[in-house]
């Protein structure tokens, strides 16, 4: 394994002193034009030093290396091997930093969540994870309050654990936050389990933006080495749970806004194969529509790292169901998120909809720019999806 555990990474077949994508030649933002509307990066990370003082305090977290940009956590909280070192950039605890960072990369706004590395998503301890999980949230709540309007935060929800539901109410009600966040497991449970139901049904009732993150990967002892955990167990997890909420019923059952982290990672890619098995096998005849059908309800962030691949995203689930995400402040980012939208190629419209539009709307974040309003997309655009096709595809022969 890499000697860093990190996030998703960025490739390029670019030439030698040519910027990658989602990297400025500069290493800043690059220049260009402001666009109309506001640049909201949903998909972005924080642990406030609070936070992590008090996980230390209770023999949960190391510190003592965090001069040199590294924390250790208790594995039953990072779901990691004992000390394996995790990144800590000053921007995931220092305010000014933080800003300064926003600034650079052309971005207005950052709605901020917990990562993966704070779900305990491998615990089955129902009192340590919900412990946690409400000191991360109380922490990113009173961090976003101080910056300015420029950073709005989502609440960890415990998914598989009791009391999962009201810990989302307590943050929205409670803390101002604007939506949530969740990992693909939890206890020991899939996102399909019943004992998720729950929370799926207040989620749905309050219609709440819901950032779906990869937190563990399956089989970890293959993907140990070249950092693979990240690269590869992270699409491939969230392209699991994805599934998994599609023949479990979860989306027959709840109209969810739920995005996909790292854009949807393997799923868009394998949906031909799901509606294959869905027409062809009667075990996976489960679901009311085609597995395509229910992708193309939902929402997806920028963080592919490829323009190609991010090209079309945006052409098989539309503007209206992409938004901007950058995965900041891990090392694994893409630096100049205003770059990577525009190397699209899409119509002004379509640009600032990514950039921000789509998610001012879903979120009412407040930015100081005005958002304007929603216009006709025949894909049905984000916080406002398209009825199912009817009647659903039938069996193939």
């Amino acid at each position: 394994m890499s000697s860093t555990v990190s996030h998703d990474d960025m490739s390029s077949d670019d030439a030698p002193g040519e910027a990658m994508p989602g990297q400025a030649a500069s290493g800043r933002a690059a220049s260009g034009p402001r666009p109309a509307t506001p640049v909201i990066d949903v998909h972005t990370h924080a642990m406030p030093m609070p936070f992590l003082r008090e996980l230390e305090r209770r023999g949960l977290a190391d510190l003592s290396r965090s001069a040199e940009r590294v924390l250790h956590l208790d594995p039953a909280v990072c779901g990691l091997a004992p000390r394996s070192p995790i990144p800590l950039a000053p921007e995931q605890h220092d305010m000014e930093r933080r800003l300064a960072s926003l600034t650079a990369m052309g971005v207005d706004h950052q709605v901020v969540a917990a990562p993966p590395f704070v779900f305990a998503s491998e615990s089955d301890d129902d009192r340590l994870v919900l412990e946690v999980t409400r000191l991360a949230n109380d922490a990113l709540a009173e961090f976003v309050a101080g910056s300015g309007g420029r950073l709005s935060a989502l609440a960890t929800v415990p998914v598989g654990h009791p009391g999962a539901a009201e810990e989302l109410a307590r943050c929205l009600d409670g803390l101002g936050m604007v939506g949530a966040t969740m990992g693909t497991f939890g206890s020991g449970r899939e996102l399909d389990h019943p004992a998720n139901e729950e929370l799926w049904q207040a989620l749905d009732a309050r219609r709440c933006f819901t950032l779906l993150h990869p937190s563990r990967v399956s089989a970890r002892d293959r993907l140990a080495d070249y950092h693979l955990v990240q690269l590869l167990g992270y699409p491939t997890e969230t392209a699991l749970a994805t599934s998994r909420l599609i023949f479990g019923g979860v989306l027959d059952r709840h109209d969810l806004v739920l995005c996909l982290a790292h854009g949807g990672g393997c799923v868009p890619a394998v949906g031909g194969r799901l509606d294959l098995g869905w027409r062809r096998k009667p075990v996976a005849r489960v679901s009311r529509r085609t597995p395509s059908d229910y992708l193309r309800r939902l929402l997806y962030d920028t963080a592919v790292f490829d323009t190609r691949v991010l090209g079309r995203l945006v052409e098989d689930m539309t503007s209206g169901h992409v938004l901007l995400g950058t995965d900041t402040p891990f090392d694994l980012v893409d630096q100049d998120p205003m770059r990577t939208v525009r190397a699209l190629g899409v119509d002004a419209e379509r640009q600032a909809d990514i950039l921000g539009g789509n998610a001012a709307r879903l979120l009412g974040v407040p930015t100081g720019r005005a958002v304007p309003a929603a216009r006709a997309d025949p894909g049905g655009r984000a916080g406002q999806l398209p009825p199912f096709p009817t009647p659903a595809e039938g069996p193939t022969p």
